[in-house]
């Protein structure tokens, strides 16, 4: 019998999960981590390249991060669930991979010049931030990954990756696989305003959320701009709400296309609705992540049992990659 691919998986720890968080990658961790070797990590080192000014709440984010997974279904008796700035080869990893990358390759990622835009607040002019890629890269070819699962705005990172792993092997010999993405079914959630969700942009519904809460981001979202009356003709594929419904009731979706496009239903009364059942779909995951929380060493318990398995084969990948280079 063949051996399992290795499927990894990263989550910046800049606090609580969100939807988009759930249907960008969690669904596909869930949906197959039973079919690969799992590897999830927590990027602290990643979210240092944004949140260097204020790094006070990364650990205690991570904590919460990783409760979260567990209360939503990851096993850890067959994922191993580990911290970046655990595996101390990951670093090593990319100094190599930064004496070969090009800066052009790192100046042309469309989330680059992204995050740059949308975070005006924050100083991004620093070489940590602009050599993010490397470091993913290093992230998933520390542990020879085929797959990652990926929203859609990743695709480009995971290109770099690729990319980096065909320099090496070009220039010192065959080593490094090239990890195929995993594209989740929803690629691009959108926030309460619009733009892909993220807790930076502040337009996220978070896991934890009660309904209350839900109900009011909802209800801040635009629907139909040219619907003035409940019984207005409405128009759902410029609807934002609608983008919900299409995650949640996909085996309704055209009847419910049709109901907002004879004016059967009132925005109001259909960001209610979806709202409700967001919510309802939440309920099992708060309780058990109730009940988690109430251990907090069981989740270090997790953590320094992944931090053991992943350096011993990183380690093994450093000693490989260092003979190949010529500097062991």
């Amino acid at each position: 019998m063949a051996d399992k691919q290795i499927m990894l998986t990263g989550f910046r720890p800049t606090g609580r999960l969100h939807l988009g968080h759930l249907h960008g990658n969690i669904m596909n961790m869930l949906k197959y981590q039973k079919e690969y070797k799992n590897y999830f990590f927590l990027v602290d080192w990643h979210a240092l390249s944004t949140e260097y000014q204020n790094p006070e709440n990364i650990k205690n984010n991570l904590i919460e991060c990783i409760t979260d997974l567990i209360a939503l279904g990851i096993d850890p008796e067959i994922t191993h669930l580990y911290r970046q700035s655990d595996i101390i080869q990951i670093p090593e990893l990319t100094l190599y991979f930064s004496m070969i990358t090009p800066l052009s390759w790192l100046q042309r990622c469309p989330t680059y010049k992204e995050q740059v835009k949308e975070l005006k607040a924050k100083d991004l002019s620093t070489l940590g931030f602009l050599s993010y890629p490397v470091l993913m890269a290093a992230d998933i070819l520390i542990i020879n990954a085929d797959i990652v699962p990926v929203g859609e705005d990743q695709l480009p990172h995971l290109e770099l990756t690729r990319e980096i792993a065909r320099r090496f092997n070009s220039l010192y010999g065959q080593y490094f696989k090239e990890p195929k993405e995993l594209l989740s079914k929803s690629t691009r959630v959108i926030g309460t305003d619009g733009r892909k969700m993220s807790k930076s942009y502040g337009n996220a519904i978070f896991l934890a959320d009660d309904y209350k809460t839900i109900k009011e981001k909802i209800r801040q979202m635009i629907t139909d701009p040219k619907r003035i009356h409940p019984t207005d003709p409405g128009h759902p594929q410029v609807c934002n709400v609608f983008s919900f419904y299409k995650l949640y009731q996909d085996n309704k979706i055209k009847e419910i296309e049709n109901r907002c496009k004879r004016g059967k239903i009132g925005c109001i009364k259909c960001k209610d609705e979806i709202a409700q059942i967001i919510y309802d779909s939440l309920k099992d995951f708060q309780e058990r992540r109730r009940q988690l929380a109430k251990d907090s060493g069981y989740i270090y318990k997790i953590l320094e049992k992944g931090k053991n398995h992943v350096c011993e084969v990183s380690s093994r990948t450093i000693k490989e990659v260092r003979e190949k280079i010529g500097i062991d």
